[in-house]
């Protein structure tokens, strides 16, 4: 669906985006990593048609984003950090008018944009006033306007920026309801351990650079990111804690009454060896479980020490 090759963008001295390589499938769920002024809204944007780049290949279902910018914008849903919204629409003509203007006939908005407030639980707000509605329900509103045209690919830059916590619980339910509709979603977040949940694939870009590109759990093993093992033991708690310090990959040690809780930075390979290992030993062994570091740990690994390489 998405096809980036080389793409570069500068702005004065600033380079926002250095050659950046990526590939997105249809119907992946996709998401965008980085600190503000990384590059992912300069690419979202690019994706969108509203910008373009110095150099490089964007491609979206198999169109060129500078050579045929009105095949890419059929395809799309974009929804940008910040929007305007017009104040003096009720709901139902706000969502008119965005229909209207993609050249829906009324007939088919009559039926389709209800159906599109139910989608993001604004079917009660139908007859209200824009401006009298929460920042949430705006967020949801835009995502609406967004599906007007049933667009294959929604580009959503930080959705959730800004929100109360059940606004972001609403919003991450909508968007896994999109995901079963099997749209390809290209989002960014800085709630990081909620995008996690979401998402198919992460990308992780840094100073215009993608450090990292995979699923969360390959891009841990890659990096060899510290897993948290929690084992639980029916006796020999002195001898267990011994043998676990002598081990490889065991980083560090916290003993718990019954529990020993080992930093572990081996991948699933060795975590598998170090409980044959424990068995093989005698250890009687009552749970044996990780709880691995979460997607704020691998973005920390990423770009840990956070220069800019040029």
């Amino acid at each position: 669906m998405i096809q980036i090759r080389g793409l570069s963008k500068s702005f004065g001295s600033f380079q926002a985006l250095k050659g950046i390589d990526l590939t997105i499938a249809k119907g992946t769920v996709f998401g965008f990593v980085g600190p503000n002024g990384a590059g992912k809204s300069t690419t979202m944007s690019i994706l969108a048609t509203l910008m373009a780049p110095d150099s490089g290949i964007a491609m979206v279902d198999g169109f060129d984003v500078t050579k045929h910018p009105h095949e890419v914008r059929k395809r799309i849903g974009y929804m940008p950090d910040f929007f305007g919204v017009y104040d003096q629409f009720k709901t139902m003509e706000y969502m008119h008018f965005y229909g209207a203007s993609y050249g829906i006939p009324k007939a088919e908005r009559d039926e389709l944009i209800p159906n599109l407030l139910e989608l993001v639980n604004l079917s009660d707000k139908k007859d209200a006033y824009v401006d009298t509605l929460s920042r949430g329900m705006k967020q949801r509103l835009c995502l609406a306007r967004c599906l007007v045209h049933d667009p294959e690919l929604l580009i959503l830059d930080e959705p959730a920026s800004g929100l109360d916590p059940r606004a972001r619980i609403e919003m991450r339910e909508i968007l896994k309801e999109l995901k079963t509709m099997g749209k390809t979603i290209i989002i960014s977040s800085h709630i990081l351990p909620e995008l996690a949940e979401m998402v198919d694939e992460i990308g992780v870009i840094e100073h215009g650079l993608m450090r990292a590109i995979g699923n969360v759990n390959e891009i841990q093993n890659r990096l060899r990111v510290k897993r948290y093992l929690h084992i639980r033991l029916l006796d020999k708690m002195d001898e267990a804690e011994t043998f676990l310090r002598d081990r490889p990959h065991v980083n560090k040690l916290l003993r718990e009454e019954d529990k020993i809780n080992v930093h572990f930075g081996g991948g699933d390979e060795e975590q598998a060896e170090l409980l044959r290992s424990m068995m093989s030993y005698g250890f009687e062994i009552v749970s044996f479980s990780e709880a691995q570091s979460n997607l704020e740990d691998v973005f920390l690994e990423i770009t840990r020490g956070g220069a800019d390489p040029s």
